[in-house]
């Protein structure tokens, strides 16, 4: 795994009442939606950034990768070393002892901070004062609309969600349940409730939260992952509207693709269940934080000239599809309904390619077409399944802008061959902008690409494109069939 960029966010000033940390990743997500973070550390920092409850901060970093960077993490300060301290010891009530008071006390003493030469890549600054409560969506974390934007338009539910790991926390149901009190969800709407774990419905249930939502009128589900990843019961149908706590909106993710889900904090999802269609609890003016992205370093690069090994391709030729959609996500390229089914052989597989996506792109597409996609591609959840239907399908290759670091390693780990040419999709945009317009989600013009590893080049309609040589290490995961192949080779050889 290479070593990523760094970004810093400085956080300045204090999240007013009613605001909350989804509100704060929600609001990153819209801002920075282009990829500015894609692949990055994320160190939230700054004078603000005490301001966050532990909760707060759990929900950012969780919804961090959604947004791009690979990892967001938060200072250990006085609010880290407390919420430790009640973790160690409600462990040691238990009898074990994974975390000591001795670690606490050395976490304390030498907190983990940066070294004081650290190089970043990038600054953003957010003051949290000026956050208001934002909701994400239709069907992508990257589109956002302020809470009183989108009260107006009284956008009808069907279903809404307090679950996830990402948003039903001790906090998080304490803040519902004092929007529910003495309440009752709106007919016609069915609200679901899940604790993020077995210690916090505990909680819940000694302090009556829990049953505050249950007399409101909540469905409880079991801890873990449900109608989110879109298992179980209260998954969304056909027509109809979600607003949900959780991290992910994707289109087919939660139920059916023809169904539209929003993402709110879990004020906002409560009251918009009360309600009948999305709004909050409180009054908010319609503002977001300017953005403030300051790049700081520019990336070295170069392509390394490398030996092709043998037994990799020296070149790749094939038709070129292209999906003109930035954020291809896991969801879109395998469902849900396929990704944890025993039975899925590759024929299956490859029948349901991209289904979410384009129903149509399965029956349109060969073995040896080569994808050509725009920024992010393959977002989303770690399912490598996103990867081996591809492989199944027959397709060699895909060549995106940018592709999402846990795509590229999982591609790699398969054996499947991605690769980065921002230049090239560029200018395949460019050739097919009326197609774009049109929102046609697969174009395939019927000519050939040509692609040389040797040169790393890419050779289309009398045009070249260059990229960063492959190293001996992804071409021997391809030349093996995947690393699990490249080990048991090894292993046996030893």
């Amino acid at each position: 795994m290479a070593i990523p960029r760094s970004i810093q966010v400085v956080l300045e000033g204090k999240l007013p009442e009613g605001v909350t940390g989804k509100d704060v990743i929600i609001t990153l997500c819209g801002l920075y939606n282009h990829d500015e973070c894609l692949n990055a550390a994320v160190e939230f920092t700054g004078p603000g950034v005490a301001s966050p409850s532990m909760d707060a901060r759990l929900s950012i970093s969780n919804m961090t990768t959604e947004w791009g960077p690979l990892v967001g993490w938060f200072p250990v300060d006085a609010v880290t070393i407390a919420y430790m301290r009640g973790v160690q010891q409600r462990l040691k009530a238990i009898g074990v002892d994974r975390i000591t008071e001795k670690d606490v006390d050395g976490w304390e003493k030498n907190p983990l901070v940066p070294d004081a030469d650290a190089v970043y890549a990038a600054r953003i600054t957010l003051d949290l004062a000026q956050i208001t409560p934002h909701v994400s969506g239709p069907d992508t974390v990257q589109a956002m609309q302020s809470l009183a934007e989108i009260e107006q338009k009284k956008v009808a539910i069907q279903k809404a969600y307090l679950i996830s790991c990402v948003n039903s926390r001790s906090e998080d149901l304490a803040a519902a349940a004092k929007v529910l009190k003495g309440k009752k969800i709106a007919p016609g709407v069915k609200f679901y409730l899940s604790a993020a774990s077995k210690w916090v419905q505990e909680d819940a249930e000694r302090n009556g939260v829990w049953q505050t939502v249950i007399d409101a009128g909540a469905q409880p589900l079991p801890s873990g992952c449900g109608p989110c990843i879109g298992l179980g019961v209260g998954l969304l149908e056909a027509g109809e509207v979600g607003i949900s706590a959780t991290n992910r909106n994707f289109k087919g993710r939660m139920g059916s693709r023809d169904a539209k889900c929003y993402l709110a904090s879990p004020e906002v999802v409560a009251a918009s269940a009360v309600a009948g269609y999305i709004r909050g609890p409180h009054g908010f003016a319609n503002r977001a934080p300017q953005r403030t992205y300051t790049e700081l370093s520019a990336a070295a690069g170069g392509a390394e000239k490398v030996e092709i090994l043998a037994g990799f391709p020296q070149r790749v030729q094939g038709r070129l599809v292209f999906l003109p959609q930035d954020n291809v996500n896991t969801d879109a390229i395998y469902g849900k309904d396929y990704t944890y089914r025993d039975d899925m052989t590759p024929e299956m597989m490859a029948k349901v390619v991209m289904e979410n996506y384009d129903p149509q792109f399965a029956a349109r597409t060969n073995a040896g077409d080569v994808i050509v996609s725009q920024f992010n591609f393959g977002t989303g959840s770690s399912r490598e399944q996103a990867v081996t239907c591809l492989k199944a399908k027959g397709i060699p290759l895909v060549i995106a802008a940018s592709c999402s670091q846990t795509y590229l390693r999982n591609a790699f780990n398969n054996g499947f061959l991605c690769i980065e040419v921002p230049e090239f999709v560029a200018r395949v945009r460019e050739q097919f902008a009326p197609e774009i317009a049109a929102k046609e989600k697969t174009v395939i013009p019927g000519d050939d690409i040509d692609i040389d590893f040797t040169s790393s080049t890419i050779h289309w309609r009398g045009e070249k494109f260059t990229f960063p040589a492959l190293g001996s290490v992804p071409q021997s995961l391809v030349i093996a069939g995947g690393v699990e192949n490249l080990v048991a080779t090894r292993l046996s050889v030893t």
